[in-house]
């Protein structure tokens, strides 16, 4: 089992070096998409510079601003038509990571571009066990046609290994787990094969061990750390459980929440749940270097999932075109700030999780935001973009910075590829790196 990185695992000499220089913890960075555009005269600080007052959409993230940049006027041309007529949703999922046109095809001849995350993957990845994760809250297919003609792969993916080939999210909360975390154990002992046994019943005693040898920060951070393994494991259960109660499922053994059992493949009910442990997982692996690049599709682009839970029964996507009625916008308002409340909650989590003086937070850029500006317009510039964490101490964050008219997004992605090691001259119709993000240097 993965173990987050502890001060034991230094020589004392390197130690006390490696806290001097703020050097010792890797960086990572990870992409939230969420479709149909925000908002926007709720979503963008009326002034710049230092955030002292956040708009509504905003406002849920007011205990982290400190962590928060709020970057106005980029644009994704490429998911502009640019001469390929209606299919904004499509082209707004397909170029957001790449900064490529999408070639207007439903057919297998798909194309597009390296997404940011995948370049860093082919150039980092090899120094953690997995290069990249995938992760998202709706199902997706790579074949059929979504939206004017394009692709359901284009709508449906953000990461692009190279220009035809979309990187498949993980939806499985389970499955992304059991991936992580292979319960090799399973496969010598004789196991009900529908049922698992917690993975920390297996490393318990070497946990304890280890904690024994550890210094007091190192120790809590180790009990912390499991303890959270633990907890993940009962909201799986749970949220197995609460299918068998629909009947979806067969009853799960008595015990089963105790050791962590459940049922493969399942996903919580619940939507915000299900985001919630798909980002705890995903922070876990952060955690452990498993992987330093991680993408994450809030919803599918175009979704017209309904918000019962906020008292919108309407399709996100069908009010996203609310021809400036104002019932229609509160509504929009309503979804936007519940997406945001899950973003804030894994963006406190990453906050809460240290690395000696630091935070999983510090040593991170998170980037938030969607394809499309105002979803009545159908725009692609002054796209709603916020950048959380300090890239390990290389941006300054706490600003609402604006650039000029139609700046690429993709001028960001160079900017956050310098701070991840894994430098690019140009990516999709990238300009050039980002500036007035604090330094490249740590």
């Amino acid at each position: 089992m993965a173990l987050p990185f502890l001060d034991a695992m230094l020589p004392s000499d390197l130690l006390v070096r490696a806290h001097a220089a703020g050097k010792k913890f890797p960086r990572r960075m990870a992409f939230f998409y969420v479709p149909n555009g925000a908002h926007m005269p709720t979503w963008t600080p009326e002034k710049t510079g230092a955030l002292r007052q956040l708009p509504e959409t905003l406002a849920p993230l007011k205990d982290l601003r400190s962590h928060m940049l709020v970057l106005s006027g980029l644009t994704q041309d490429k998911a502009r038509a640019n001469g390929d007529g209606p299919g904004d949703h499509a082209r707004s999922a397909a170029a957001f990571l790449t900064g490529a046109q999408p070639k207007k095809t439903n057919g297998k001849d798909i194309k597009v571009g390296v997404s940011v995350d995948q370049y860093a993957a082919a150039r980092i990845g090899k120094e953690t066990s997995f290069p990249s994760l995938e992760i998202g809250c709706d199902k997706g297919k790579q074949t059929g046609s979504c939206d004017s003609g394009y692709s359901c792969a284009y709508s449906h993916n953000l990461s692009w290994k190279n220009a035809s080939m979309p990187m498949a999210k993980e939806t499985s909360p389970r499955q992304l787990f059991d991936r992580l975390f292979p319960n090799i154990s399973e496969q010598k002992t004789q196991v009900n094969e529908r049922y698992r046994k917690s993975i920390l019943d297996f490393v318990l005693g070497d946990a304890r061990k280890l904690s024994r040898k550890l210094g007091s920060s190192d120790s809590r951070k180790l009990d912390e750390y499991l303890t959270a393994v633990r907890e993940i494991e009962g909201r799986l259960s749970r949220a197995q459980a609460d299918k068998e109660k629909d009947g979806t499922l067969r009853k799960l053994p008595k015990d089963a929440e105790k050791v962590g059992q459940s049922l493969p493949g399942g996903r919580p009910g619940d939507y915000g749940e299900h985001i919630r442990l798909l980002g705890d997982i995903m922070i876990l692996a952060f955690q452990a270097d498993l992987t330093r690049v991680a993408t994450f599709m809030f919803a599918n682009e175009g979704s017209n999932k309904s918000y019962k839970n906020v008292g919108v029964p309407e399709g996100h996507h069908s009010l996203s075109h609310h021809g400036n009625d104002k019932g229609k916008q509160a509504k929009i308002r309503k979804i936007n700030k519940f997406h945001m409340d899950q973003f804030v909650y894994l963006m406190k989590k990453l906050k809460a999780s240290t690395e000696g003086s630091y935070s999983l937070l510090d040593n991170s850029m998170i980037l938030y935001g969607s394809g499309i500006g105002d979803g009545n317009r159908h725009n692609h510039h002054e796209l709603p973009i916020i950048l959380m964490g300090k890239g390990g101490g290389t941006l300054k964050p706490g600003r609402h910075v604006r650039y000029p008219k139609n700046t690429p997004l993709n001028n960001l992605y160079l900017a956050m590829l310098e701070r991840m090691g894994a430098p690019c001259k140009k990516l999709g119709d990238s300009t050039a790196r980002l500036n007035n993000l604090y330094s490249s240097k740590y």
